[in-house]
């Protein structure tokens, strides 16, 4: 049986271990099993979710309704689900989310205007190495300081 046959024979006949079990092969399928089948969070398919950022960055907001140790470090697995996480999941800055934004020049930027919200040395190295968000960064910055004056 596939993750998606598990999947929609629990759809049918409900949820039990054994379609739990196969739908968790597949982190798209863990996410749907928990909010569609469980109708909340399992720790099964929250580890079937963990294997796949997108998916675990939806299970954290959409299941879990808050952030969890074991969903962020699987959402830092890639920077813009690291930035997403913590714009919306932990709804605050964090060192660890922070730094896994920053390998990637896109995310870092959004996660300084968006998450920190202001300056930050770390964030600002990392948008540097994309000219095109370094000048739309410097523009937010310049903008911010404008209007404080």
């Amino acid at each position: 049986m596939t993750p998606q046959e598990a999947y929609s024979l629990a759809l049918k006949e409900g949820p039990s271990d054994n379609t739990r079990e196969k739908a968790c092969q597949d982190p798209k399928y863990a996410y749907y099993y928990a909010w569609f089948i469980d109708k909340g969070p399992f720790s099964s398919t929250r580890e079937g979710a963990c294997k796949d950022p997108s998916c675990v960055y939806l299970y954290a907001r959409d299941i879990d309704k808050g952030p969890r140790d074991d969903t962020r470090e699987a959402a830092c697995k890639d920077p813009q689900w690291a930035y997403s996480y913590a714009s919306y999941v932990d709804k605050c800055p964090r060192d660890d989310t922070r730094k896994a934004a920053c390998k990637d020049p896109i995310a870092a930027y959004y996660y300084a205007k968006g998450v920190d919200k202001s300056f930050r040395m770390d964030t600002y190295s990392a948008i540097s190495k994309d000219s095109t968000f370094l000048s739309l960064y410097d523009n937010w910055l310049f903008n911010r300081i404008k209007q404080k004056v």
